[in-house]
């Protein structure tokens, strides 16, 4: 999963960051309202995590813009305020969680797949689509009767084509689900990755479209 962190505070951020990338988590940290609006409007994430009291902006008023452009990301709220009607606020205008600090990291990678399975109408720990199941949890694949965990990025790929079935992603969507923010991205950083999950599991299981990019079958091929 691809996460973008809008922290202000650097111990909770260099903390939640170790966090999410002890759990195969691609994060980008920034920590001001001007660079989470840059970073929303250059990257595509799995989910946001939103502190609400950035030193140049008011984390509400970046959660009003983000579903004013119609970005539907998946967004937890992470902050100290536990007064109800900033709760209820943050909720209105759109958040998918509101967790009050302190949390425990586990607490909050477990809300972070939660929000994620509900995007993607699925009230169980798994995504599915046809033949194709991802254990959220155990980062397990199954096709078929075969079944095998997978790597961080092989995870990555396969997360962003089950949170979209049926749709054919280009090389650029995965490439950005792949790495984080202003990391070097490998020419065949794609191609090697869908190679590591055809060995596993046969060439069936990912299918290139030509000229457009990749999508996952409906049944066994």
């Amino acid at each position: 999963m691809r996460i973008l962190l809008i922290e202000d505070d650097a111990q909770i951020g260099q903390s939640l960051a170790r966090a999410l990338k002890d759990a195969q988590c691609s994060v980008d940290w920034v920590r001001t309202g001007e660079l989470a609006r840059s970073a929303i409007a250059d990257g595509s994430y799995t989910a946001m995590l939103l502190d609400l009291g950035l030193p140049d902006a008011e984390g509400l008023d970046i959660l009003r813009w983000l579903r004013q452009r119609q970005d539907e990301t998946p967004l937890l709220i992470i902050t100290a305020r536990d007064d109800v009607d900033t709760h209820i606020s943050g909720l209105d205008l759109g958040a998918d969680d509101y967790v009050i600090k302190p949390f425990e990291a586990r607490e909050l990678l477990a809300r972070i797949r939660a929000v994620v399975r509900r995007k993607a109408g699925s009230a169980s720990a798994t995504l599915t689509h046809g033949s194709v199941t991802l254990d959220l949890n155990l980062r397990k694949l199954t096709y078929g009767e075969h079944g095998e965990v997978l790597s961080a990025r092989e995870y990555a790929l396969m997360l962003a084509l089950l949170e979209r079935p049926g749709a054919i992603l280009s090389r650029t969507q995965l490439e950005e689900r792949l790495y984080g923010w202003g990391e070097e991205v490998e020419s065949n950083a794609v191609d090697a990755v869908i190679y590591g999950i055809r060995k596993k599991f046969g060439s069936a299981i990912v299918r290139n479209v030509r000229g457009l990019g990749w999508t996952l079958p409906a049944t066994i091929a």
